[in-house]
């Protein structure tokens, strides 16, 4: 028997056609404050299962403590990684996986 892990960030937006929201919130715990902090503009995200996407590719990649979205719908959606600092060229490719994009910095 296989075992799935959904992670539902409760987060839904009503205009987006993708299908895939769910209804429930999650609890989720304050990262703590001594870990590394990374900050990255993604463009693209639009609901609760791009959010997800982004943050499954994310964690993929160190494992971190904590992974936060500021989801703004049909603009620049902020993800803050908290307890592993990210190499920013795997972070893109994580992000392109999940198919969206990395905004460049200013």
């Amino acid at each position: 028997m296989s075992e799935t892990t959904v992670n539902d960030l409760g987060l839904t937006d009503a205009s987006c056609a993708c299908g895939t929201h769910t209804q429930s919130r999650a609890n989720q715990a304050a990262a703590p404050a001594d870990g590394a902090t990374n900050t990255f503009r993604v463009l693209g995200m639009t609901c609760s299962h791009c959010v997800a996407s982004v943050t499954k590719e994310i964690g993929k990649l160190a494992r971190p403590e904590d992974v936060n979205v500021d989801l703004v719908p049909g603009g620049v959606s902020l993800v803050t990684v908290t307890g592993a600092l990210l190499d920013r060229t795997a972070v893109a490719a994580a992000i392109d996986e999940a198919g969206y994009e990395l905004v460049a910095e200013s």
